[in-house]
């Protein structure tokens, strides 16, 4: 289900402004939650982070690998990569808020020698071909405007029997529309692919597709837990931003729970591009 375009320039601005609290609520992880039942006592950074952990996990990353992180966000994510795996990082972003901040965390965690960040457009990468053993895209693809040329960018810039790994909404179910429209409106979401939609664009893209799930219930069905979670830092959150800022922020979010929490999937995917034969 295609969506309105929007230039990265907007996505970019949107970043900007949503970031820091985002940031601030999620220890340097802007994507999603993954809690495994209501009664499940994990913080809203820990429950983030085994999304970090999920997706990353499938990329099976070894010691001086390279690996792209398309969509970077502030830095955390790639700074666990360095630790946990070894690898070499470059992050790119629309954001000038989150490369900053990347750049500011990677060099607090003593990794900015194996983690750098840039400003960067996927659909147009700046590197040669063959350039990484690896892409990570955490929720940044469903913004691409034309999916099938960022996807022929990562497959470009991959070695041959380079990985790519990604996660994303999905569309659950067309049911009632006006409630999906509203929530690909509040997050700019250009595309909202099925998960056997996402799994063509891979394959049209010249990959072979290696694992993938769809854990929805577990992350968008989690919606109320998130902001019950959430709601217990307001005071904390608008102490250091200011009540304006706070308001802001949950104004542009209010339109990401309209739909039921059937609707909004969660696709995690795994790909190889093919060696040379």
């Amino acid at each position: 289900m295609r969506r309105t375009r929007s230039a990265p320039e907007a996505i970019g601005r949107m970043y900007d402004e949503r970031s820091p609290i985002g940031d601030e609520l999620r220890d340097g992880q802007l994507h999603m939650w993954y809690w495994y039942d209501d009664a499940d006592e994990a913080t809203l950074p820990e429950a983030v982070h085994r999304i970090t952990r999920k997706v990353t996990d499938t990329l099976g990353l070894r010691p001086g690998e390279h690996l792209l992180d398309a969509g970077c966000g502030p830095g955390e994510t790639a700074v666990y990569l360095t630790t946990e795996f070894g690898a070499r990082v470059t992050g790119i972003t629309v954001s000038d808020f989150e490369v900053a901040k990347a750049t500011e965390r990677a060099a607090t965690a003593g990794v900015d020698d194996r983690a750098v960040f840039q400003h960067g457009d996927y659909a147009s990468l700046d590197f040669p071909d063959g350039s990484f053993d690896a892409v990570l895209a955490l929720e940044t693809l469903q913004y691409a405007n034309d999916l099938d040329q960022v996807l022929r960018e990562f497959h470009r810039v991959l070695r041959p029997g380079g990985r790519l790994s990604f996660s994303d909404f999905s569309l659950e179910s067309a049911h009632d529309p006006e409630r999906i429209d509203t929530f690909a409106a509040s997050l700019g979401l250009s595309v909202l692919p099925t998960l056997d939609e996402w799994l063509r664009h891979l394959r049209d893209a010249g990959f072979e597709v290696e694992e993938y799930t769809q854990c929805g219930p577990r992350v968008f069905g989690r919606k109320s837990k998130y902001l019950r979670v959430a709601m217990e830092r307001r005071e904390e959150v608008a102490a250091k931003f200011g009540e304006e800022a706070l308001d802001g922020y949950s104004a542009g979010l209010r339109g990401f729970f309209a739909p039921r929490r059937d609707q909004i999937g969660y696709v995690i995917a795994s790909a190889r591009r093919t060696r040379a034969t």
